[in-house]
């Protein structure tokens, strides 16, 4: 599964405002910025993610996903405390 095509899935399921994926492999590391992930527990946050790759998990295209999620507000202080090398 390419890159391109999980940010489109997500977004398109989650309604993101922003998503950003990376693949070493079939590992892929996705950080994810919604408001849905407002007031919701990391563990849902994590399961909100999951969700709409199960397919691709199952057969195998994906082998493992690294999960970074934020709100809107989170992600605008995020990237003012680690500002992208």
């Amino acid at each position: 599964m390419q890159c391109n095509e999980i940010e489109l899935l997500l977004t398109e399921q989650l309604k993101l405002a922003e998503v950003y994926v990376k693949a070493e492999g079939n590992h892929y590391a996705v950080t994810a910025i919604g408001d849905c992930f407002d007031g919701v527990s990391r563990v849902k946050q994590q399961q909100m993610i999951y969700a709409p790759l199960m397919a691709a998990i199952a057969d195998g295209s994906i082998h493992a996903v690294s999960i970074k999620t934020f709100t809107p507000t989170q992600w605008r202080r995020e990237k003012l405390l680690n500002p992208p090398v």
